[in-house]
């Protein structure tokens, strides 16, 4: 396999810029909804298919594959998720999603309707490494390559902020940075609710009102604090009734290039791991700004001890159970209660602490227990993963995100890999296969 070069190496003092065409700044779903990160990692891989067609005299075929290190990719989207699982995970998102784009010059309207944001995707293991490859349709190829109008979307500073309504307000602020008229286009308030949602349009939507406290108010705040931008909302009434909006955009005097942002980093695997148990991205990125990544994967941890122990029932709501754990000050009863799970998460987290040096009995049999399930032939595999699948059915556990692990054969993953461990365990050692043998 030849070998292929990292992403541009930019000096230090530099930051990572995509050219991105007007016609690609609003995305509008149309069946299901975009995540933070997966509108992140694809600014990433535009950024890279950018520079790689620069260096071409022509243009590729309609079948050229764009490629890279997939850790590349994700610390360039500002993730620190470098687990294949999660990456596919997203890079899937984008190949089955279509989307409407939009220009933001006034009266363009739809510009390309329907389009899948990538036309194929990839990830194979190079020399131990993961890399991707990706292509476009053709469309989406020749804009990317020879822009007639674009803005310029620096991608630490999309790193550094934290909410999807943020990002995509601050794309479309970009575009109007150096505008002698000072102000983006105005719009409908439904146009500017599609613009800067997650979710397909057509789904019903907030009162503009309330969608301005929760989600644009926020996403002023932030880009003012955190960019090169300052912007300012200006709303148009018929009366009492705000009919269209749009926005005063101001570049900060003597801006310094944004640095990425640790605290606005999304781990991929951590939001996998969120996924499975039923919290939705969306929920965990307002944990992690409440409390800390730091608090919520270790709180997280807890959850999936506690969902592996059969005895206790299950959680009706996982969200407010985790963010009790997360306001309560004094848990440390409660985490000992949960303290010696039935199974250990298959992926740890983070390397054990001096304390924990001396490795229990349960410990060490929990580990002989998943070294010897990952030894399993595939159709062994998949006997103890249905019956994982039919034990979580049964708790009402059995998350979208497990039944697709499980239909895709990776049946290590997660909550759904401790339950696999587990039906081994009691197929083969029987119902004691946790109890210590008597000295």
């Amino acid at each position: 396999m030849k070998d292929l070069p990292e992403l541009p190496a930019a000096p230090a003092a530099e930051p990572i810029e995509l050219n991105k065409p007007h016609e690609m700044i609003v995305m509008i779903p149309r069946s299901k909804r975009v995540t933070l990160t997966g509108r992140r990692i694809y600014n990433a891989l535009l950024q890279v298919s950018q520079a790689r067609l620069a260096g071409m005299t022509e243009m590729p075929a309609a079948d050229f594959m764009f490629e890279a290190p997939l850790p590349s990719i994700l610390r360039t989207s500002g993730s620190d998720g470098e687990d294949r699982t999660a990456a596919k995970r997203y890079l899937k998102e984008m190949r089955g999603l279509e989307v409407d784009w939009e220009s933001t010059a006034p009266g363009d309207g739809v510009k390309w309707r329907g389009f899948s944001m990538l036309s194929e995707v990839a990830i194979e293991v190079r020399q131990g490494e993961n890399w991707v490859s990706w292509s476009y349709p053709p469309t989406i190829m020749a804009a990317l390559r020879e822009p007639s109008r674009w803005a310029r979307i620096n991608l630490d500073v999309l790193a550094s902020l934290s909410t999807y309504a943020s990002v995509a307000l601050y794309e479309i602020c970009a575009r109007y940075r150096d505008n002698p008229s000072g102000v983006t286009s105005r719009k409908p308030v439904a146009w500017w609710a599609d613009a800067l949602s997650q979710a397909p349009a057509g789904t019903e939507r907030r009162e503009w009102r309330k969608f301005k406290n929760e989600r644009v108010n926020p996403a002023i705040e932030e880009i003012n604090a955190e960019t090169d931008l300052e912007i300012e909302l200006v709303e148009h009434k018929q009366g009492r009734a705000v009919m269209e909006a749009q926005f005063v955009v101001r570049k900060k005097k003597l801006a310094q290039p944004a640095l990425r942002s640790t605290a606005a980093q999304v781990d991929a695997n951590l939001v996998l791991r969120a996924e499975s148990l039923g919290i939705r991205e969306l929920k965990l990125e307002q944990l992690l700004r409440e409390f800390g990544e730091d608090q919520v994967r270790a709180k997280i941890e807890v959850l999936e001890r506690r969902a592996a122990k059969r005895e206790l029932r299950t959680i009706d709501n996982v969200y407010a159970y985790l963010r009790s754990l997360l306001r309560e000050q004094q848990d440390n009863v409660q985490e000992e209660a949960m303290e010696q799970p039935a199974i250990e998460a298959i992926t740890p987290a983070r390397p054990p602490t001096a304390a924990a040096a001396q490795t229990s009995w349960k410990d060490q049999r929990v580990q002989q227990l998943m070294n010897e399930t990952k030894s399993l032939s595939p159709e062994q595999l998949k006997h103890f993963a249905d019956k994982a699948l039919a034990d979580l059915a049964e708790r009402g556990m059995a998350s979208p995100v497990i039944r697709r692990r499980h239909a895709a054969g990776d049946f290590l993953f997660a909550m759904l890999g401790q339950f696999v461990v587990r039906a081994y365990a009691e197929e083969t050692y029987g119902p004691n296969w946790d109890k210590e043998p008597s000295q």
